[in-house]
């Protein structure tokens, strides 16, 4: 396979959470083609499980779709060299009040990788305890907790459109499947 060369790359836009880049590249027909880049630093996500088996979702507005939704806690890594597991635990407790003790890497996922190199590591915990919930000044959050049959419901009813979060319920879903059925996840 012929390579992909970058030529040059131009930041247009810093922003709050991502940075907007245009790359010129050299394809390899030869050819040269402006592509656009959304620089991002990274994010982690946590599935959280109470002891009934219910799991903890966080109900917010999103400007982007200018309006609410149901998702995992999750959220943006402080620099990209922070741990992502710490960022999990962080998010976890600041945006439902829970503190975890063990976690477990669930899956990890680019968000969109035609233009965005935006990373989420999504992990796993069944081990939680009552904590202090720590929003931004621009967080409202409300705290629900939903039955595993309950969210794949909503995701087959379109109800749920998060990719982290579909990410997580679904793949959740397969582990206990296959732990069910003898199958070594």
């Amino acid at each position: 396979m012929e390579q992909y060369r970058r030529l040059n790359r131009e930041l247009i836009a810093r922003g709050a959470i991502i940075d907007y880049y245009q790359d010129t590249m050299q394809i390899p027909n030869g050819n040269r083609a402006k592509w656009d880049l959304i620089d991002h630093k990274g994010a982690a996500a946590v599935l959280a499980v109470r002891e009934d088996g219910r799991i903890l979702m966080v109900r917010q507005y999103r400007n982007a779709l200018e309006r609410e939704t149901l998702e995992i806690p999750a959220g943006g890594l402080n620099g990209r060299e922070e741990p992502t597991d710490a960022a999990a635990r962080r998010e976890l407790e600041e945006e439902t009040g829970f503190v975890c003790g063990r976690m477990e890497l669930l899956n990890s996922i680019y968000t969109t990788v035609a233009f965005c190199n935006e990373k989420i590591d999504i992990y796993l915990t069944t081990d939680l305890k009552p904590g202090k919930q720590h929003l931004d000044e621009d967080e409202y959050i409300n705290v629900e907790a939903y039955s595993l049959e309950e969210l794949k419901q909503m995701i087959y009813q379109c109800r749920i459109q998060d990719s982290k979060t579909i990410c997580a319920i679904m793949t959740y879903a397969a582990k206990l499947s296959d732990e069910a059925a003898g199958i070594k996840v």
